[in-house]
């Protein structure tokens, strides 16, 4: 089949925290009509996985292209304890090499609109050239007519900790009602067999069916208003979750219960509607693939790769890893063929179940302790209360989907075992930059003297002109058709402009002269890199005048 066009518009539709619990995905508790939908449309992706079982360490790698051990992302989040004040730890952003841009900036450079609505959690603040609206009211409908554009759109209540309370609904959706009658019937909730069978463990679950159906009608939103807007024949949508679903052995974890997501992909007129891909794809891969069905540029630094378009790779293996989550350090790193996985545990002195307050709040957590302490945990429930862990451990992932068989120390194994160790060790090799290095050491390297490095100003260099290229200039007179460049002395700096006044401009990102025609012209402009505080504005305002 033949695309619709060579620019096609991209829609993204990401969903926190969700394991494919989807009717299209076998599950005959969920309620998800509109996203079975674009399945039966589209292609589900049954082995999909992200490189953390956590948000900002995934979403790093999604908008980077970079695996996060390889930038020093992989912290949730980074951060180390100010000396003078110890109970207020200062947040340190993530500052990857200079040549890592979110990929967006180069859908920007190829002319695309780029939105998003509205979550970013990066592991650093999203830059001023990575979109052009990031917001709630980020929308493909304010762009240029005929402009391609780069959707995204992030759910956000299907996040674990709407399991047990409204949080998330109350900060960000006070509109909302949060007395919501459960739906799902606990009863009929089919329990991961090393969880223990408690009421609260299966209420919990039965509301993030809830939650599941409501993001149904998220998705179904978006979908009718590309219908709405002409534009679904030619607008690429794709819908995946950033992990897996916010379970005690699920998120934070790289079992797959933690990294393996949901993955849809609906390409009208391209793909075959109805299909069921076992394709290994990692979220890694996100950013790349995009770019490629774009056809804009792929720098050769990106670690991901496209599994879609012209340029698609096909893949033996995705890479887990699991660090420094809140209070708890750790370092797990884990391989996976479509098979098996492999997890390497670097510190097997230390408990599966580390402190971390957050998620000690789920009602699964607490149930886990109650049962504990009392002495009714038993077999399998007992799996992530162990006081130890093995240093290795190898599951078939096909007939032990759970998990639970540890195979690392069975003979009939040891080619598999061994071939995976390779696989891991040569993917640390590497990816794996920052994973051994002490976190106050690496903050130290990004952020000399406990000080975020500021990106430097840009200067306004007139191009064919009688004035001199400076920063600050105000004024110019030309007689010849004149440009003007924009220059910031920081390496890896992208520079933001506008042409507008006020105090929330739409910002431009630089990406050749600005040529200058006959009247005034005010050029404002701010540097930027990932991880360095932003430039202050720089400002000119020109006066050209035709001879």
């Amino acid at each position: 089949m033949k695309a619709t066009t060579d620019r096609p518009n991209i829609l993204w539709i990401s969903l926190e925290d969700t394991s494919p619990r989807f009717g299209c995905y076998g599950d005959t508790l969920a309620r998800t009509p509109f996203i079975d939908e674009l399945a039966a449309a589209g292609t589900v992706y049954s082995n999909a996985f992200a490189v953390a079982g956590v948000c900002s360490p995934s979403r790093s790698a999604i908008i980077t292209s970079m695996y996060p051990t390889a930038i020093g992302a992989h912290h949730m989040r980074t951060e180390h304890v100010n000396k003078f004040t110890p109970e207020l730890p200062t947040p340190y952003f993530a500052v990857p090499p200079a040549h890592v841009k979110t990929f967006t900036e180069y859908m920007r450079a190829e002319g695309y609109f780029c939105t998003n609505n509205w979550k970013t959690d990066y592991q650093f603040p999203s830059p001023l050239t990575a979109w052009d609206e990031d917001g709630r009211e980020a929308h493909w409908r304010h762009r240029e007519t005929g402009q391609p554009f780069f959707a995204v759109f992030n759910h956000v209540l299907t996040h674990e900790s709407s399991m047990w309370g409204d949080m998330i609904r109350k900060a960000y959706y006070p509109d909302m009602a949060t007395d919501r009658p459960l739906i799902t019937d606990p009863d009929q909730v089919k329990l991961p067999p090393y969880l223990p069978d408690t009421p609260k463990i299966r209420e919990s679950i039965a509301r993030y069916y809830d939650l599941i159906a409501e993001a149904d009608k998220f998705v179904g939103a978006l979908l009718r208003q590309l219908e709405e807007d002409g534009l679904a024949d030619n607008t690429i949508v794709f819908l995946w979750s950033d992990h897996g679903e916010g379970l005690p052995r699920a998120k934070r974890w790289p079992y797959d219960a933690g990294i393996r997501v949901p993955l849809i992909v609906r390409w009208p007129g391209v793909m075959e509607p109805g299909q069921v891909n076992d394709t290994l794809v990692s979220l890694i891969d996100l950013g790349p693939t995009v770019l490629s069905l774009a056809g804009a540029a792929m720098p050769s630094h990106l670690q991901g790769q496209p599994f879609l378009g012209a340029h698609a790779k096909s893949r033996d293996y995705i890479f887990a890893t699991r660090d420094r989550y809140d209070e708890s350090y750790d370092m797990v790193r884990a391989a996976r063929d479509k098979r098996y996985k492999y997890i390497r545990n670097y510190y097997p002195e230390k408990p599966y179940l580390q402190w971390i307050q957050f998620s000690h709040q789920h009602p699964a957590f607490q149930e886990l302790w109650r049962l504990e302490l009392s002495g009714q945990l038993e077999g399998d429930q007992r799996l992530l209360m162990q006081n130890t862990r093995p240093v290795e451990e190898l599951y078939d992932c096909v007939n032990d989907p759970y998990e639970m068989r540890n195979l690392a120390v069975d003979p009939s194994y040891r080619v598999d075992l061994e071939r995976l160790r390779t696989v891991l060790d040569d993917w640390r090799d590497k990816y794996d930059v920052w994973g051994d290095i002490p976190e106050e050491r690496m903050v130290a390297q990004m952020w000399p003297g406990g000080v975020q490095p500021q990106t430097a100003a840009p200067i306004f260099i007139p191009i064919n002109s009688e004035l001199p290229g400076r920063s600050g200039v105000t004024q110019g007179e030309y007689g010849e058709p004149t440009a003007i460049l924009l220059h910031s002395a920081t390496q890896g700096a992208s520079i933001a402009y506008t042409t507008e006044e006020g105090t929330n401009p739409s910002w431009k990102l630089y990406t050749k002269p600005i040529i200058l025609s006959k009247g005034t012209l005010l050029i404002r402009a701010k540097a930027v890199r990932i991880g360095y505080k932003d430039s202050g504005e720089t400002t000119a305002s020109f006066v050209i005048i035709a001879l």
